[in-house]
């Protein structure tokens, strides 16, 4: 079943650009392009989404501001040239934030991470990572980490079986897992919702881990965990 899209964007170059992207998805179907979000807003009238790749600056009313507005809005990936509304798009939940001139591979990245969130996860075989560990590679499935955390140039990878530990950035794992379980709790965390435990304030619990929720994450990330009942029963 395919994810139907919308894209919305003030530029010709970047609506071309990014349609042209999503014929190249097998799982993507584009059901419509707009120029501004007024277009947009009257289109998901008659037509609606699944998701939205939306610009945020716009004649007459912003992205986000269009977002606000709606009572039951699409699956957002926000598409911008203007890396100061990174936080905005984590505040409005939003898939994923993609800063322009944007490249195939990082939409890919997030289109993927789209149907991971949009399609349901039972029946999928392909849910691991392959991380170089101790000088091999070693093959982690997602169901199985914990929750990430990096230091300096390397990245700590707790597993319910032990903790791999590997040579790249945190940014660089999570566009790998693709997984909507996984959630970013602070600059230096990402935690498998399904494997939390409880929750005390700032500190997210898992087993005997106590990993930290940033202050100006903790809305973002509790709306996240509930919203999307990612915590197991």
């Amino acid at each position: 079943m395919k994810i139907t899209c919308i894209i919305t964007d003030d530029e010709p170059v970047a609506r071309k650009g990014l349609a042209g992207y999503v014929e190249k998805i097998d799982f993507l179907e584009l059901t419509g392009v707009c120029e501004d979000a007024l277009s947009l807003n009257n289109l998901l009238r008659s037509k609606p989404a699944d998701l939205l790749f939306l610009d945020i600056e716009m004649p007459y009313i912003s992205g986000v501001e269009l977002l606000q507005s709606l009572a039951s809005p699409p699956k957002v990936i926000f598409t911008t040239a203007y890396e100061q509304y990174a936080i905005k798009g984590f505040e409005l939940a939003a898939i994923d934030y993609l800063l322009k001139p944007v490249s195939f591979d990082r939409f890919l990245k997030s289109a993927n991470r789209a149907r991971d969130i949009l399609q349901p996860l039972a029946g999928r075989e392909d849910r691991f990572i392959f991380v170089k560990s101790a000088e091999k590679l070693v093959k982690i499935p997602l169901d199985d980490i914990l929750y990430l955390e990096a230091m300096e140039n390397y990245v700590h990878i707790y597993t319910t079986s032990g903790r791999h530990t590997t040579h790249t950035t945190l940014k660089s794992v999570i566009e790998n897992i693709n997984g909507p379980e996984f959630v970013q709790t602070h600059k230096s965390f990402v935690v498998n919702a399904t494997r939390i435990t409880s929750i005390d304030g700032n500190i997210i619990e898992i087993g005997k881990a106590a990993v930290p929720v940033s202050r100006g994450m903790k809305d973002f990330v509790m709306n996240r965990i509930i919203r999307d009942k990612l915590l197991k029963k």
